[in-house]
């Protein structure tokens, strides 16, 4: 799989999303090829984001920030795995900076390093794909 969308802007997606109370991803995840490219990465089929939305709203979206953390560190692994250089996103990285950072842009900062990791498997492996 070739990925075309290596230089995610993760601050201002993360901002955004954030200002929309998690419904921007709810687009951006399926219609953006985001939850198809994690697919892919991971090598397994994630829960659809839309699920954990769902799921987060009773919960005050504790249920939604632990699958993105959870995601955060599956991708730290696959980086680590292909030998990419950090900082990393990790599930500590999301999930602190989603709760105790939330006043100072945490989300966006989580995000943004979120983004950056994936960009850079995504790079790797368009690398790797080509030689």
């Amino acid at each position: 799989m070739y990925f075309k969308h290596t230089h995610r802007p993760g601050f201002l997606l993360g901002l955004i999303d954030f200002c929309t109370a998690g419904l921007f991803f709810l687009l951006y995840m399926p219609l953006g090829g985001l939850q198809d490219e994690l697919d892919y990465i991971l090598g397994r089929r994630t829960q659809r984001y839309y699920i954990a939305y769902l799921l987060g709203i009773p919960t005050l979206f504790i249920y939604t920030l632990v699958w993105m953390a959870r995601i955060s560190e599956e991708l730290k692994a696959k980086a680590i795995e292909m030998g990419i250089e950090g900082p990393h996103t990790s599930w500590w990285h999301m999930f602190g900076w989603n709760t105790f950072g939330l006043l100072l842009f945490g989300p966006a900062v989580a995000t943004h390093r979120f983004f950056d990791t994936l960009n850079k498997v995504e790079i790797e492996m368009n690398k790797q794909a080509n030689s």
